[in-house]
């Protein structure tokens, strides 16, 4: 894909009648979803994207919605208010034209369209002309969206409430600088929409649709009824495809709501890394001194605690590389402390020194490797053994504190030791030897 454009553009000026029993008459851009205003999650989606900067378009309530926005992103964000807001999106559009006049091409949203993680990657990367489109939308949604006429070459041919079409706009477009001429030609003619805007600019640069990948979704937030289906699917995106069916099948049941309600507060995603490793401490230190009960509990609950600061910042739009690298860390010496607590209830409980030490280094070994195989497959490309499948051994940090939960309650440390080793050498040495190199295509 080409790079994406440099500056993002939220249209967020509209008043929204029909979500006024949720907003009671103020602006929809400041209703929450997922603990962010729908304007914070429409500038971090732009920002994820890989955009430098953001123009936000307010009208209806100005004041609040920019205030808002500037805190969002300060230095990133930059505020304008549209006089003509009340025509329609398009009419709001032409706000930015003066700041873009440099810009040969940006990304535009709407502050009511809501997105999975990187659904946008693929218009943003379009390189031309290009709006988003979802070639197989739902009957109910389909009867309210915007209808997107495509031809076979997968050029766009018209756009409108109208049109006899399958597909539907999901809400982001990337658009030339021509556009603002389209849109003074659409306004002279009454039509103060985007759509009509885009319909215009097509006689004279192509617009291209890009499907919305199958695996990610949309939803535009337009009544109450909208507003609880995207807060369905945003808690539904939460798990990984890569969880072990530990985390798959217990934990997420329990970290989802944690995080739900968490994120209403907006805690800093490090910051629950951090206490979910408090715990696991917690937790070394009861399975030193022989509670077996208190430490198993901890011990399991650190595990469900380690779903939530990705839960949160995934909420929040704050996912990355930074974040990641911390709560990897914290994992690893998490692991470390709690099997030195193992051995160390061990050796008080009979079990001999030099065994002892060769377990706790075989499943501090096994926590590592288990872990960093699984992440170096990935960094070089390989084709990984099916995780599905491997998960199953329990040798995931999800089924591995599992397992040592159970058996230290039942006061079996020694046990503990012997099956986290285990099944997370396995893993490991599974990985190495079926990753594959991925052939070209």
């Amino acid at each position: 894909m080409i790079g994406v454009p440099r500056v993002g553009v939220v249209l967020a000026a509209g008043r929204s009648e029909r979500l006024r029993a949720v907003t009671g008459g103020g602006s929809k851009a400041l209703v929450r979803l997922g603990g962010l205003r729908l304007v914070e999650r429409a500038i971090r989606t732009l920002l994820a994207t890989g955009v430098e900067r953001v123009i936000v378009v307010v009208g209806y309530h100005a004041g609040p919605v920019a205030a808002v926005a500037q805190r969002t992103a300060p230095g990133r964000v930059h505020v304008v208010e549209a006089a003509g807001w009340e025509e329609g999106n398009a009419a709001s559009l032409t706000a930015v034209e003066t700041a873009l006049a440099d810009e040969p091409m940006f990304l535009v949203v709407t502050v009511d369209s809501v997105f999975a993680e990187d659904a946008l990657a693929e218009v943003a990367g379009a390189g031309r002309p290009a709006v988003l489109v979802d070639p197989a939308p739902d009957p109910e949604v389909w009867k309210e969206a915007t209808k997107v006429s495509v031809d076979p070459a997968g050029r766009v041919l018209e756009l409108g409430k109208d049109t006899a079409s399958p597909t539907v706009d999901a809400g982001a477009l990337l658009l030339p600088r021509e556009v603002f001429e389209s849109v003074r030609r659409s306004r002279a003619r009454g039509d103060g929409s985007l759509s009509g805007a885009v319909t215009d600019l097509i006689a004279t640069a192509p617009v291209t649709a890009v499907p919305i990948r199958s695996e990610a979704w949309w939803q535009d937030v337009d009544t109450p009824e909208d507003l609880a289906q995207a807060a369905g699917l945003l808690r539904s995106g939460l798990p990984r495809p890569s969880d072990g069916p530990v985390a798959r099948l217990l934990n997420r049941r329990l970290s989802v709501p944690v995080s739900w309600l968490l994120v209403r507060f907006g805690p800093d995603p490090d910051l629950l890394s951090a206490v979910a490793f408090v715990v696991g401490l917690l937790a070394a230190a009861f399975l030193a001194s022989g509670l077996g009960v208190a430490g198993g509990i901890l011990v399991q609950l650190c595990s469900i605690l380690d779903g939530v600061d990705g839960e949160v910042a995934r909420l929040q739009l704050r996912a990355g590389p930074r974040g990641t690298l911390l709560d990897g860390v914290l994992d690893r010496l998490g692991d470390a402390a709690i099997c030195a607590a193992l051995g160390i209830w061990a050796i008080d409980t009979g079990t001999s020194p030099a065994v002892t030490v060769v377990l706790v280094v075989a499943a501090t070994s096994g926590a590592m490797l288990s872990m960093a195989t699984k992440d170096r497959v990935a960094a070089l490309g390989l084709e990984p053994p099916s995780e599905r499948r491997i998960g199953w051994l329990l040798g995931g940090r999800d089924g591995r504190l599992l397992i040592i939960a159970v058996l230290s309650v039942l006061g079996l440390p020694q046990a503990a030791l012997t099956a986290s080793a285990a099944t997370s050498l396995l893993s490991a040495a599974l990985r190495v030897s079926f990753a594959r190199t991925v052939a070209p295509s």
